[in-house]
């Protein structure tokens, strides 16, 4: 699987490859999301979300997958009406299916779209925060992608990323490098039959600019007081920005 790095508008070819990658490990994406992070991934999503409580209004998941960040949002944040975004119509067929047998609140109005987060099909100034959990990465143009999320959001208004990141201090560094690129590949494999899935994750991760870098990509992307808060000895990253009244 060939690696998307940042800051590359990403071709028609390699778009394809990505959304039937993601296609191909859709039925067990979330079995393997709890197996590879103990469930941990679980929990920090729920802290970010948890920034947004009382933010109330029309919420975009960009990247959306399966739904997860939908779903918790629908208990955790004060939106009434939530929408999710995501290039895969494999996971996009998961996450309807899974609203189907959602005991969600009525009052909840919830829709899955399917669309690219470098060209979203949303008019300006939409939404009242946007969120994305590990998806960002996965934009073949990030600057674009930024810019997207920015221009559809209200003046004033969150974005919060969810993002993974590298660990700096030894041993852990070194034990994570050791998982990510050796192990993890081997656990997809076993349980998804697609290995190149799970090595493409340990590229994008390489290649993703985390922590102060990335906020650097969110103010020249629009944005205004980026900041991050680094997670479980910095394998994952919060990162919260705002669009300028």
């Amino acid at each position: 699987m060939p690696e998307v790095k940042p800051y590359q508008s990403a071709d028609k070819d390699k778009k394809q490859e990505i959304e039937i990658m993601f296609d191909s490990i859709s039925g067990r994406y979330d079995l393997l999301n709890r197996i590879l992070s103990l469930g941990i991934d679980r929990l920090w999503r729920k802290k970010a979300l948890r920034m947004l409580k009382n933010t109330p209004g029309h919420l975009l998941d960009v990247a959306t997958g399966t739904g997860d960040m939908v779903f918790m949002a629908a208990d955790i944040t004060g939106a009434d009406r939530i929408t999710g975004v995501d290039l895969s119509a494999g996971m996009l067929e998961v996450a309807r299916k899974r609203l189907e047998n959602s005991k969600l609140p009525k009052t909840k109005e919830i829709r899955f779209i399917k669309g690219d987060a470098e060209q979203m099909p949303f008019d300006d100034n939409t939404f009242d925060c946007v969120t994305v959990a590990f998806g960002v990465r996965n934009f073949g143009d990030l600057g674009q992608g930024l810019r997207q999320m920015q221009r559809v959001l209200r003046p004033g208004a969150p974005a919060i990323i969810l993002e993974f990141s590298k660990p700096r201090h030894f041993p852990f560094k070194q034990l994570y490098h050791i998982y990510f690129r050796h192990v993890l590949p081997l656990i997809g494999s076993w349980t998804s039959g697609d290995k190149k899935a799970y090595r493409y994750l340990f590229d994008s991760v390489q290649a993703f600019p985390d922590y102060g870098a990335f906020c650097t990509e969110l103010n020249k992307a629009g944005f205004e007081r980026a900041s991050y808060k680094a997670l479980s000895l910095g394998i994952c990253a919060i990162y919260i920005a705002y669009k300028p009244f």
